[in-house]
């Protein structure tokens, strides 16, 4: 990806920003937080007023327009998840709706992989991803152990300096009694493509992994056809939905596990989130995925390149994607990075004095990292190149 993607999509851009109220209202700050949360497009917005003023009930439960209108938004939202996602439908696939993210991860833990580990099996997880993605399977592995059994916890190694993961020393990893697999779909501090393929190489194709995939649903192409994982884990208020609403995705091939079914009384549901899903994947579609991960991985090109220039900085993550004209594979749609001597979350205060909105802290990252703190950059399609260019301006100065 480089400026001639930016030159090309310009156009694109212009119409896609325009559809987003709360960015035109503000033409003095930039926004980019859009890895925390995305913003919300006018389309996201009016279907959710449209919904609870013409339609807002409870969905399976009653046997009035209103209930059922409700109950078909429900199904209807949990088949265009699944066509999102690229799932071919008729092989015992199912999309379960959760709150995000880290319920969605927690209950795939808690209902799915603790009713068939025995004791001595063991799983893979990571260490130094999301605390979402390593903290489920902990407290899975706890209640586990509450009963009796005993599963070992092993981490996936990372490579050095380059923030994914370490496939070369994954086979010594993989035995007998390997279980099943966590993994990142896209990294929230590095910003990389985990490589998923590479892990499912390196443990066969028996064994279940559970992807994370928050940081890339919404913001680059995802076919489960392409991924050989047997969960997708995502969060809608990442990918232009309203906040409190998500999905897992499940594959249930019988061949690695029982069908994945969540326990217990599932109550309301969120209604009016799910009403915003639909229309933020609608949304997607419009503006076309390919097109937001070609402009998000140019504009992050453009500001890796401009801070490897800034001395001062450092930039995590591969440090060989920096160079310009690499064939190693761009950042997908954030950039991390400290200063030496101005502290992270000071220096987040100091860009939002010059209009600059960016995450500042330790990120939620598990591991040893996680009392470092860092500012992380992150876009998306509304993104400007304008705004870009004046963050690394400001950032110049600073250096």
């Amino acid at each position: 990806m480089s400026d001639a993607d930016l030159k090309e999509l310009d156009g694109w851009h212009r119409d896609f920003r325009a559809g987003f109220p709360i960015i035109t209202a503000h033409p003095g700050l930039a926004y980019l937080d859009s890895a925390a949360t995305a913003q919300k497009p006018r389309a996201v917005l009016d279907a959710v007023q449209t919904y609870l003023t013409t339609a807002n009930a409870n969905a399976g439960r009653g046997t009035y327009p209103w209930a059922n209108r409700t109950t078909e938004l429900v199904e209807r939202t949990r088949r265009r998840v699944g066509e999102f996602l690229g799932d071919p439908g008729g092989s015992g696939s199912a999309v379960h709706f959760t709150s995000g993210t880290t319920e969605g991860l927690r209950t795939v833990a808690r209902d799915w992989l603790t009713a068939h580990l025995t004791d001595g099996d063991e799983i893979l997880v990571p260490h130094a991803d999301h605390r979402a993605n390593l903290d489920p399977w902990r407290e899975a592995a706890d209640l586990l152990a509450a009963r009796g059994v005993r599963v070992r916890i092993r981490p996936l190694p990372y490579q050095r300096g380059s923030g994914d993961y370490d496939h070369r020393a994954l086979p010594a990893l993989v035995g007998p009694r390997t279980r099943f697999v966590a993994a990142t779909h896209v990294h929230h501090v590095y910003g990389g493509d985990m490589n998923v393929h590479r892990l499912r190489a390196a443990v066969g194709p028996g064994v279940p992994i559970c992807l994370d995939a928050a940081q890339s649903v919404g913001h680059l192409p995802v076919s489960v056809s392409d991924l050989d994982v047997d969960f997708v884990v995502f969060s809608g208020h990442k990918a232009l939905a309203l906040p409190g609403t998500g999905a897992v995705w499940a594959r249930n091939d019988p061949r690695r596990g029982p069908e994945f079914r969540p326990g217990g009384w599932r109550g309301t549901p969120n209604t009016v989130g799910i009403a915003s899903l639909e229309a933020a994947l609608d949304a997607l579609d419009t503006a076309g995925v390919d097109r937001i991960a070609r402009w998000t991985t140019a504009l992050t090109a453009r500001l890796t390149e401009g801070l490897a220039r800034l001395a001062p900085y450092e930039i995590l993550g591969c440090q060989a994607s920096l160079t310009a004209g690499t064939d190693v594979q761009r950042r997908h749609s954030l950039v991390s990075f400290r200063h030496p001597a101005i502290p992270s979350d000071d220096l987040g205060f100091i860009l939002f004095s010059h209009g600059f909105m960016v995450r500042a802290d330790t990120l939620c990252q598990a591991g040893a990292d996680e009392t470092e703190g860092v500012v992380r950059v992150s876009v998306h399609g509304y993104t400007s190149v304008a705004e870009i260019d004046r963050l690394l301006d400001v950032l110049a100065s600073l250096a």
